[in-house]
């Protein structure tokens, strides 16, 4: 045996047949819904028994978790972006409010979007899911940037979460709410840099310190 030649190759085998499972389950969600999506048939598509499948996902939600998680280790930058404490606000939230936008827009971030809006009263799991592994996660690093801010004197005081929310219902109040709906207007992303704008305006205004 060459030293090293299989040292791994059973956990990139591993790890292949989980990404093939992985994919074949957001195909398979984004197409016919949470409801509509059966383990056996990932199992099919992918090739193997679904008793192969359990030993990765013991259930239908630990796979869409998986599906979850891994959209957002691949669109989710606004979860790690920097937030320099010593930038002038304006120019942070802009920079953030762009990542978000870009990232919210992209089709697979509107389909997992729309799945799990479509699944939410039948499934309110999934919300929960989508909501702890994403949104949830950005929202709190911003406002721990919030909080700061305003004991810095450079946002008047009050409660750094709802801030987050009124900037990120700011950003979103525009291209893409027409994007989530289809709409030819929520195609025509030179917008986004005046949807920022106009967003980051209008916190800083409401915002300002006293």
């Amino acid at each position: 045996m060459i030293p090293g030649s299989t040292a791994t190759a059973p956990d990139d085998a591993a790890a292949q047949r989980r990404k093939a499972f992985v994919d074949a389950a957001r195909e398979a969600f984004f197409t016919n819904g949470y409801a509509g999506t059966t383990m056996s048939s990932i199992a099919s598509k992918v090739g193997g028994s679904k008793t192969t499948l359990w030993t990765y996902f013991p259930s239908k939600e630990d796979l869409f978790a998986a599906v979850v998680d891994d959209l957002v280790a691949r669109y989710g930058e606004a979860l790690s972006i920097d937030l320099p404490l010593d930038a002038p606000v304006a120019d942070v939230l802009r920079r953030f409010g762009t990542i978000m936008l870009t990232t919210l827009v992209s089709t697979p971030l509107l389909s997992l979007y729309r799945l799990v809006v479509g699944e939410a009263e039948r499934f309110p799991h999934l919300a929960e899911t989508f909501y702890d592994r994403g949104p949830r996660r950005g929202k709190a690093r911003l406002a721990e940037w919030m909080r700061e801010k305003m004991e810095r004197g450079e946002l008047r005081p009050g409660d750094p979460i709802r801030a987050v929310y009124h900037f990120a219902g700011l950003c979103q109040s525009g291209l893409y709410q027409q994007a989530v709906l289809g709409l030819p207007e929520g195609r025509d992303l030179d917008r986004l840099p005046t949807d920022i704008d106009t967003a980051v305006d209008t916190f800083c205004r409401a915002w300002a310190p006293d």
